[in-house]
């Protein structure tokens, strides 16, 4: 996307303030739906399987629960995004020290003498348990603030789908999200070129706007 098309990496202050009402279902349920999908991915290029991936997600749910009533909001952009990406890395940490403590019990000789397990020849555990990534070598900055990007313009896009017609939102998403040109997408959705142009322009406003509402959310 272009860079003047939407803002990433917002921050919803008035949404971590309810948060340190526990009781409150419907602000917790607001912000695992918003935020699941933004830990799993993480956690799956950091090297984790389906399965550890989600005890990431559901372990980073529960500190934010604990520690919520003692995070400090503040204005500054990115302050929630690093703590939240704190908590997740200390819960990767721990499933790929999970997987390690797994492999030499898997091995008791090796587990005896301190070293890693040997290679298995069971392949299941070769690739869940043996190969295990180094997760200081891993940019997890790098791809946080690339999943926390793509996480804002999917929930934006998701918005902006119930504001157009379907075949306003087809000629933006093929000409502006898949890189179609003008000529393609008009021949492939048999609208006039002047059409496609007039969605691009319209919809990236739109799709503006609904990042800003996110972003109303802070305060």
């Amino acid at each position: 996307m272009p860079g003047d098309v939407f803002d990433p990496i917002p921050t919803r202050h008035s949404l971590l303030n309810r948060l340190k009402d526990l009781g409150d279902d419907a602000s917790w349920r607001e912000f695992f739906d918003t935020y699941w999908q933004l830990l799993y991915n993480v956690a799956s290029k950091a090297g984790l399987n389906d399965t550890e991936a989600q005890e990431v997600v559901q372990e980073t749910v529960i500190a934010v629960a604990r520690k919520i009533g003692a995070f400090k909001t503040d204005p500054a952009r990115g302050s929630f995004s690093a703590w939240l990406m704190q908590l997740a890395r200390w819960r990767i940490a721990d499933q790929f020290r999970k997987r390690a403590k797994g492999a030499q019990a898997a091995d008791p000789s090796a587990q005896a003498a301190g070293r890693p397990a040997k290679p298995s020849d069971d392949t299941s555990l070769t690739s869940t348990t043996n190969r295990i990534p180094d997760p200081a070598e891993f940019p997890l900055e790098k791809v946080w603030d690339e999943e926390w990007e793509k996480n804002l313009l999917s929930a934006a896009l998701e918005q902006l789908k119930r504001q157009v017609s379907a075949k306003q939102y087809q000629m933006f998403d093929l000409h502006v999200l898949q890189n179609l040109s003008v000529q393609d997408t008009a021949r492939t959705l048999r609208v006039s070129v002047a059409s496609v142009y007039m969605a691009k322009h319209r919809l990236a406003r739109l799709l503006k706007k609904e990042v800003q509402k996110l972003e109303q959310k802070l305060v």
